[in-house]
């Protein structure tokens, strides 16, 4: 994907992941999720309103709408990354940075942890710091090209941010490793 420009952005999203890309290995856990949990919880709305006797095709309407708005919510990001863009596709909308032409790099906290890229021609993409974390490929990818553009001058703010989640990835690995060796 080497050059992209603002008309070509939307069609990169679209386009099959490319060979050698890194992406969330966890994606696939988390849609199961994202499925399991509106299931089970549709399932026990409909099960709890037939033995008090109360389903009716109304309230079975209700349950099902109020299960696809969980999925909704639930549904995760599926983030690749590879040389020089870090893309995001959700169910609805895909998103795409010019990792080599990051502008700034904002850690956006609250109930989820966000790191916010954005690049020189115009691109943002939201990225939950627990997918960086959890893939070291996704991680190195981006470390590698904000250097890159850190280099050519592109990168004007976002060094703590960068900093701080690298830090928060290496503290995970660490943690990792002790737990798998037993010393924790």
């Amino acid at each position: 994907m080497g050059g992209l420009d603002e008309v070509g952005r939307d069609d990169a999203v679209r386009t099959a992941e490319p060979a050698g890309a890194a992406h969330d290995r966890h994606w696939a856990g988390g849609l199961r999720s994202a499925l399991l949990c509106p299931a089970l919880l549709l399932g026990l709305l409909l099960l709890v309103d037939r033995g008090i006797g109360d389903l009716t095709w109304w309230r079975a309407g209700v349950w099902t709408a109020l299960a696809v708005l969980l999925f909704l919510v639930l549904f995760p990001a599926r983030v690749t990354a590879g040389p020089g863009w870090l893309a995001s596709r959700g169910l609805l909308h895909g998103r795409l940075v010019r990792t080599d032409r990051l502008r700034s790099v904002r850690w956006s906290d609250g109930i989820s942890q966000r790191v916010v890229l954005r690049d020189a021609l115009g691109g943002r993409v939201d990225v939950d710091a627990r997918v960086l974390a959890a893939n070291p490929h996704l991680w190195h990818r981006l470390s590698e090209d904000a250097r890159t553009a850190r280099e050519l001058g592109f990168l004007v703010s976002g060094e703590a941010a960068l900093r701080r989640l690298s830090e928060r990835i290496d503290r995970e690995a660490a943690a990792d490793v002790f737990k798998v060796s037993g010393l924790e």
